[in-house]
């Protein structure tokens, strides 16, 4: 398998590569997730419009009502009134509309993230083994959680936010004109200032989010790595060690984090000071002309004409067209937050899932169990080869056993005859097929495996004995559970075969958590049987208790055995010693002892 580092290089070189289009494309996905829920869209956008289109009004009354009160005849009280009720009613009506608008908006978001969230699960299961080597458990549940909640927060209330904005920024500037369009020319300075502002300080603070959320998901990576390590890191005595390689990148994610947000914060600060500008100029000048209007320097009708209900009009449509330029100056690392989430969301949706099978790809069914590597040549990177014109013969029924020191190729060769990785060069064929020509599942399904690293799921006992085969009867079921000889435990438990497992088993030791998974073994009627040291977690006695019961149950079948205890496997019909991906040995127990090489030496370093 690659190394840590390794991964972690492939992880940041995919992170910094550019997703398609980049955000336009992300942009487009997202308006079509909207499209695909095309009635809450659509009943959005009519209560957006509806709800701004009566709080634009409000302006309007009340400028009408402040005319009415300085009218030179005296207080208009009647029109005042009715004018006011104009006013409470369309801002009551206003704020329902926006109530509505939210729970829509939220609904819109859950279907949405739901989907997107559905999509990336079910892409991860067609991923091939490659891509969970080059990628930590902890950021592709960062993934799942994190980043897909920071794109529903945004789909759930910025984006109304943006949606009222881009309405009401149109719609006033109507009304300002319409009100006195001298005005206006206030904002032909300030708006393209505070426009061109916002978009480079954007383009500016995109690639901090990006790093942001890459340094987040390294971070919980890290986290994931040492928390599943906790007992190996308390028995060396490393905490200190861990402990300051993860304050490391606690610290890189924290100075991420405030980078990002320090300098998308300041975009904020910034158009509002434009924006208080433009308000005072408007004021300034509208004064101006309202006194011109007073004094009949400017007559009544004249583009210049300005009562001081105008003035208030315009001085109250001019914060509402401000005031979205600003909400979206302060929304706008929030989207690029949200960009970066997506992009990474459909980083994984997009993932090309494991290499189809063949047009012509045939099922294998009832195979014999003839197994043979022809110079079989494999590296996970082309350019570093580790497996070496390997050839390998097993015939049916016969146990063949796989040693050799850490790194010398032991599970690559596992993982090559499962078909998670392709040979570079070479073959592998069952009963003279070779297995390219055949379908995966197919393939995996002829074979058992029994992994080194246990993993037992939430349920019962009984759940994950027959996981992977759920039509097994009970007499098998036992059966299995006594040729792995942890029957006998099962059975003294107060709920014997419906006692729950916590995640991953932990309520119960590693030995048993392995004699499980090697009962789960035995149900299944396959051929061919792939053992990664499958006896690691268990006593001696045990150990030698369950190679019995395997060698009756795996009787005519083809077997893998993958093992650093060389005790389990004298018995094997076949053991191939294997260092630096070449065959260097091969023969039975016996055979090998007396050539006295680098088996020998092996054996006798453990037993002597």
């Amino acid at each position: 398998m690659r190394s840590v580092n390794h991964r972690w290089e492939a992880v940041l070189l995919n992170e910094k590569t550019e997703h398609k289009d980049g955000k336009s494309h992300i942009l487009r996905r997202l308006i079509g997730y909207m499209l695909d829920q095309w009635q809450f869209a659509l009943m959005s956008v009519v209560l957006a419009v509806s709800s701004n289109y009566l709080a634009l009004l409000g302006p309007r009354f009340l400028g009408d009502a402040i005319d009415a009160i300085s009218d030179e005849r005296g207080v208009q009280m009647d029109i005042v009134m009715t004018n006011f009720w104009k006013m409470l009613i369309c801002y009551a009506v206003s704020a329902l509309l926006a109530f509505l608008l939210n729970y829509c908006m939220v609904n819109l978001s859950q279907k949405i993230t739901y989907r997107m969230r559905k999509e990336l699960f079910e892409n991860l299961t067609t991923l091939p083994i490659s891509y969970f080597d080059t990628h930590t458990t902890g950021d592709i549940i960062s993934r799942i959680s994190y980043d897909i909640d920071t794109v529903n927060e945004t789909l759930s209330s910025d984006l109304v936010q943006i949606l009222a904005s881009v309405y009401t920024v149109f719609a006033a500037l109507y009304f300002m004109i319409c009100i006195s369009r001298p005005l206006i020319l206030v904002f032909a300075v300030t708006v393209p200032i505070s426009i061109i502002f916002t978009r480079v300080k954007a383009k500016k603070i995109h690639p901090l989010f990006r790093k942001r959320s890459r340094k987040l998901g390294e971070l919980n990576g890290y986290a994931e790595e040492m928390l599943s390590g906790a007992k190996t890191i308390g028995v060396y005595d490393r905490a200190k060690v861990i402990t300051g390689r993860f304050d490391t990148k606690n610290k890189e994610a924290v100075d991420a984090y405030y980078d990002a947000e320090y300098y998308g914060a300041m975009i904020g600060p910034t158009v509002n000071f434009i924006n208080n500008l433009s308000l005072s100029l408007i004021m300034i000048f509208g004064g101006i002309l309202y006194l011109l209007s007073q004094s009949n320097t400017v007559p009544a009708g004249s583009v210049w004409f300005l009562t001081i209900g105008g003035v208030t009009q315009f001085v109250m449509y001019s914060r509402r067209f401000t005031g979205p330029i600003n909400e979206f100056a302060n929304i706008i690392s929030e989207f690029q937050s949200t960009f970066t989430a997506a992009e990474r969301i459909f980083r994984i949706i997009d993932e090309e899932p494991e290499k189809a099978d063949r047009p012509d790809a045939k099922e294998l069914s009832d195979a014999r169990g003839e197994v043979e590597l022809d110079n079989v040549r494999f590296g996970y990177d082309p350019g570093e080869i580790i497996l070496h014109d390997l050839s390998i013969d097993a015939r049916p029924g016969q146990t063949v056993a796989v040693v050799g020191p850490t790194g010398a190729g032991k599970t690559t060769i596992i993982n090559l005859l499962m078909r998670f990785y392709d040979v570079n060069g070479g073959e592998i064929s069952i009963d003279g097929n070779e297995i390219r020509e055949m379908t995966r599942n197919s393939l995996r399904g002829n074979y058992t495996m029994v992994l080194q690293d246990t993993w037992l799921f939430y349920g019962t006992i009984l759940d994950n004995i027959i996981y992977g085969n759920e039509d097994a009867t009970m007499d098998e079921v036992i059966a299995a559970a006594k040729a792995a000889r942890i029957h006998s435990y099962i059975e003294r438990l107060p709920d014997g075969y419906e006692t729950m497992l916590s995640d991953d088993g932990v309520n119960i030791s590693k030995g048993q958590k392995q004699l499980i998974t090697i009962a789960r073994a035995m149900l299944p009627k396959s051929r061919m049987l792939i053992l990664d040291e499958a006896t690691s977690n268990v006593d001696s006695r045990t150990e030698i208790k369950i190679q019995e019961a395997m060698s009756r149950l795996m009787k005519n079948r083809t077997s893998f055995v993958v093992a650093h205890r060389l005790s389990t496997i004298k018995n094997a019909d076949k053991i191939l010693v294997v260092k630096d991906g070449d065959v260097i040995e091969q023969g039975t127990h016996e055979e090998l002892l007396k050539q006295d090489g680098f088996y020998a030496k092996l054996y006798n370093s453990q037993y002597a």
